[in-house]
This record gives structure tokens, sequence and C-alpha cells, in this order.
């Protein structure tokens, strides 16, 4: 339906979003400020200890520093409660008084139709239960007893019967007023094609009701019991109640179980939901007899950020994962990903949990590789990679993969992960020989050495240096932290202590130089400050004007940025030497080293396109090329405080 002008500008301003954001958190006291509005929690929508969930109540928005959601009061209502947008604003409509405009007359007829067909659904399900109770239901009973369903489970689940009648239902339920054409329409018996009277759509069944997210009975889905049914399970077929690839099994209970601390599984079928239920995985879920669609894994994300899909162990289940990959990927953001839990080869959840009980379902989802891991066993397993062709095929196909990730950080370490595989793949651990074996090595470094900085890595010793300059720099001139805010959630500092100082800095809004240096505090401020090179660096300095002090960070940015690239290709090209020596690794080294410490004298360089000398240092081609997408990502014409 459509609402009318400044309708939703007056529900926001009626809806506050801590209280509304309230009854899911719980605010720090320590952090929040709720004079200001300003309040912080632990984030609702992943797993955390810390406050990182923001909300500012002034504006109406929150924000979570961890996993970075974000939105207003309506889209709160959406995510937390699992629920479309009118349903989100019919909520907070009721909640603030607001009385919701009328429907459009043809919204109003359908949504008066699906009540129609919703109260079809539920006399059928009577009907069904009653029939599961009858002397005809014997064989159903016993099979549902053999599968460790008592009557009080089949109860917990409302399964019904449907005995092999052909106008069992029909007649039963025409006979109470509900019409013919109601009954075609929701799916429950299907019309003739030459035009006689219909008749029941499952016969000789045990059925499972299916509901959606808000408890309504949209589905039934029938299991046969005679062996030779053409179909073993049958599902309703789709109608205006009923959106199979938009519809899950169990929803509304897993949804509730996992908002109570419970992982949610996804599984491949009824049977499978309820044994891990009863088992005491509240969080089950099931697809409805198709593969998973993009549609449920958008809501399979509104409940956990991160599913687990627990794989029946045959050739269908993981071909079923394989498939899932390529869906996915496009999809992936920080804290939004899926796991996948490969149950013993021939068994599916149920006949692991009748073999080995809850432990030994709990193992498995213990073990669950996350979803880099199945991507490398597509592309890998059962190949031979005995030649560079093979191989670089592999590296082809994997970039490609990769690729269709447009979180630019999850990408990233998606690249680290496969290079860590296939280094284990191609450079197996070698057996030590005589003549690789050497003097031993002295027992140790003296103290002195020990305590002196550059005993450490160096490339890690140089990068703290400048990660000092930089925090330094943001802490005297805060105005800056908005400018470069999108280079400080990618910075991952190598010292831990800055990793702190960072977390703190971003955490506050709207940041003045007093409040950065109370929340930092005066011991910790005080060793970042007093190091000679932070000292000493121009944009530190008092009086350090706002271009100065904007172009020293971009190049300390930049220069960071181009050496941890350089330290990388070093790695990884000494990494590749372990295994082979040829002249086009020694070329690779050499060309890393010089990105790292500069061309050796005599050499050309290209002085025109990008030169940093202010702090000593000369980039190279490569470098430059590094340091110029750095300064590409900054955005200078950002205003100088948050939220302004």
């Amino acid at each position: 339906m459509s609402l009318p002008p400044g309708f939703l500008d007056d529900l926001r301003t009626r809806s506050s979003m801590a209280q509304v954001a309230g009854r899911k958190v719980l605010w720090d006291a320590r952090k929040s400020n709720q004079a200001k509005g300003d309040m912080w929690a632990p984030c609702p929508f992943h797993q955390e200890k810390t406050a990182s969930f923001h909300v500012d109540d002034r504006k109406g928005f929150y924000y979570c520093f961890g996993c970075h959601a974000k939105g207003d009061v309506i889209s709160f209502v959406r995510e937390t409660e699992n629920v479309g947008f009118m349903e989100a604003i019919e909520i907070l409509a009721r909640e603030a008084g607001m009385p919701m405009p009328a429907r459009d007359p043809k919204a109003q007829e359908k949504a008066d139709r699906r009540t129609v067909l919703a109260e079809a659904m539920e006399a059928a399900l009577r009907h069904y239960r009653m029939q599961l109770r009858t002397a005809v239901a014997g064989p159903a009973r016993d099979y549902l007893a053999g599968r460790g369903l008592d009557e009080a489970a089949q109860e917990r689940w409302e399964i019904g019967f449907a005995p092999d009648a052909r106008r069992g239902l029909f007649d039963a339920l025409t006979a109470g007023g509900v019409p013919a054409e109601v009954l075609v329409d929701a799916g429950l018996c299907a019309q003739p094609d030459d035009g006689g009277s219909p008749f029941d759509r499952f016969r000789g069944r045990i059925l499972f009701p299916i509901r959606d997210g808000r408890g309504r009975l949209i589905a039934f889905g029938g299991r046969a019991m005679d062996p030779n049914a053409r179909a073993k399970y049958l599902n309703s077929p789709e109608t205006d109640l009923f959106d199979k690839g938009r519809s899950l099994y169990n929803h509304a209970p897993a949804r509730e179980a996992v908002g109570k601390g419970a992982e949610l599984i996804v599984a491949e079928g009824y049977m499978d939901v309820i044994a891990l239920a009863e088992a005491g995985f509240g969080g089950a879920v099931a697809p409805l007899g198709t593969a998973i669609t993009e549609e449920q894994i958008e809501m399979l994300w509104r409940i956990a950020p991160e599913p687990i899909i627990a794989l029946d162990g045959d050739t269908a289940g993981l071909r079923a994962a394989m498939r899932l990959i390529d869906i996915v990927l496009p999809k992936l953001e920080a804290g939004r990903t899926l796991r996948f839990a490969i149950m013993p080869e021939g068994q599916d959840p149920d006949d692991l949990i009748k073999a080995g009980g809850a432990p030994a379902m709990q193992a498995r989802l213990d073990e669950a590789i996350p979803l880099v891991r199945l991507l490398w066993r597509r592309e890998t397993d059962g190949q031979v990679f005995d030649s560079p062709e093979r191989k670089a095929a592999l590296d082809s196909r994997l970039r490609a993969a990769i690729s269709k990730i447009p979180d630019r950080s999850v990408q990233r370490h998606y690249g680290d992960e496969i290079q860590q595989l296939r280094q284990e793949l191609f450079r197996p651990a070698r057996k030590d020989t005589p003549w690789r074996r050497k003097k031993a090595a002295p027992t140790g470094p003296s103290p002195g050495a020990k305590s002196s900085p550059l005993a450490a890595d160096v490339p890690s010793f140089g990068e703290a240096l400048r990660e000092a300059v930089i925090l330094a720099t943001l802490v005297r001139h805060p105005v800056m932290v908005e400018a470069f805010e999108d280079p400080l959630e990618r910075l991952e500092p190598v010292d831990g202590e800055h990793g702190e100082i960072l977390r703190l800095i971003l955490s506050v809004r709207d940041p003045d130089r007093k409040t950065l240096e109370e929340k930092i505090g005066p011991e910790r401020l005080e060793k970042l400050l007093s190091a000679r090179h932070v000292r000493i660096a121009p944009s530190v300095q008092p009086g350090a004007g706002e271009d100065l002090v904007r172009l020293c960070l971009a190049e300390e940015f930049a220069t960071l940025a181009a050496r941890r690239g350089a330290t990388r290709e070093i790695a990884d090209a000494m990494a590749d030497a372990m295994a082979a020596e040829d002249e086009g690794l020694t070329w690779r080294v050499k060309q890393a080293a010089e990105a790292l410490h500069g061309p050796r004298r005599g050499e050309e360089t290209d002085e025109a396109e990008f030169d940093i000398a202010d702090n000593g240092v000369r980039l190279n081609r490569d470098e430059r090329a590094a340091a110029r997408s750095i300064f590409d990502t900054i955005d200078f014409a950002k205003p100088n405080r948050r939220g302004s």
C-alpha cells in the first residue's frame, strides 16, 4: 500500500530509536549518555561482548562499529523482528498511537483473500490432525514412532495424516461451508483439466504444516506412505500464501531459539529439522524442496550472521553446497557468511543423531568449515596439479570466484586464505636431508639485543612507527578523523596498543582533542606522543596548518600501504623460491626488495610521477601506484566533523 506524504517522517519523529532498540539490547551505563541520546550497547546483530553498537537518539539512527549494521528505527524493527516494511510500519505506528492510513481497495481485497485462504488452511490442519488418530492411520503412527516421534512430539509439530481417499478433505470442508474455489486457491485441492469436481492434492501421506515467520499456516509438506509413490515428498503448490523460494520450515520457532543463543542450522528436510529440534538444536530450519535461493539466504542472515549449512553426507548434498557458493559470494560482507557442517558419508542429521545423539551432532557443528574452505575444496578435489598450466588454471578459477565478493576487505582476506592453502598444496613439508642440516644456532640473542626495537621484524617495526605518527596526528587534529575514516577502518595496526587507540578514536562521534585524550588515557597518550619520531613529525607540531596535516596524513597512509604491499610480494616470492629457483622468481624478489628499500644508486626513477622525500622515503613506480590508490580513496572534500 502507498503511504500519504509525511506519514513516515511523522512516524520517525514519534518513535524513539533508543526506546525501540532498548527492547533488544542492554545499554552500557558507563559509555552511554542518556541526556544527550548517545547510547552504546553490545550489538544485537552479531555476538560480541564490547559495546560497539551506537544509537544517536536525536538523529534517529544506529550504527555498529563491529559489523557495520546501520539504519533507522524502521530498518531496526525489520531486521530484529524479521518482518517486511509495511509490517514494521504497523508495529511502530501501533506503539506510537498513530492510526494506519486506509488501505488501497485492491490491496485490502488481496489481504482479505489471504485471510480466507489462511482460515481454510487451519481448517484443513484440524481435519488432518483428526485423521492421524483414526484406525486407517495406524501405519503412519507406527512410522512416526519408529522415527522417534511419540504422541507429544506429534502434537508439538502438529503432524497430520491424509488418508488415501480422492475427496476426503474436499467433502469434509465443503460440508463445513468452505467454498470449493477456496480449497483450490489454497492448494489443498486440484482442479481436473476436464473441468470435473476438484480432488484432494494430498492422499496417503503424513503431513507437516508449514508456517511463515509470523506463524501463519501457508502450506503443507506430505511424505508418502507408499514406497512406490511417484514423489516421496510433495509440497503445496505456490499460492497467494505460499512462495516456496521465500519460505523456511520452522522459521518462527528457529528465529526465537537463535535469539536465545542457539545456532542457526539449515538442514535438508522436515524430519532433519524435527530431529535436530527434539535433540536440543532449536535453531533448525529447512528450505522447501528446492535448492536454497537468494531470498532464503537473506532470510537466514536476518536471523543470524553465520548460519551453518548441515549437508547430507552424499554426492547430492555436496553438489547442493557447491552450487550455493556462487549464490553467496556476491553477497558476502564483514560479519555475514556461511559455514558448512558435512555429515558422515551416507548420513543426514537425523541419522547422525539417532546413531550418536546430540554430542555427535554438536561435534560436527563445531567442525563446520568456512565458505572459503569449501570453495577451495570445490576447485581442487579430484584434480592433479602436475604442470604450470594446471596450476595457472586453478589460480584463474579462484581469482574469478573471489572477484565476485563486493566487500574489498573480505575479498582481501579470502585472497590471503587461498594463498595459504595454495602453499600447503604445492609446497608440502620436506624431509630433512644431510645437506640441509646446518650447525646449531647460538642459544639466543643477548639481553641488550632483545631489548632493541631493531631486534623485531624490521618491516613491522617501520609500520608501527608510521602508525604512531598517524594516531598522534589524529589526536592533535581530530577534525581529520572523518576525512580519513575509510583508510583508518582498513588500517589493521601491527601494534596491539595502536589497535586499541584506533578503536577508541573511531568510537567517538564528532571527536574533539579533549575527548580523545580522555578516552585514550594519560599513560597511553604519553607513551604515544613521547616517541622521538612522533615528536618531530610536522603534522604533530604546534601550529601545523590543516592543509599540511591533511597532506602528511595522506602521505603516511600511502607509504604504509606501499610498504605493506612490497613486503607481501617479497614473502610470496620467497615462498615460491623455497620450492624452485629460476630467473623469474629471482626477478620478483629483486623487484619487491627495490619497492621496499628504494632503487639502488645509479638506477633511474620516474621523478615526475610521485616522490615522497620529506621523511627520507623515495617510492619507485610500483610503490607510487599503490600510493596513488590510497590517495584515490580519500575524500578530501569530506566535512571536518562527522555528522555535520
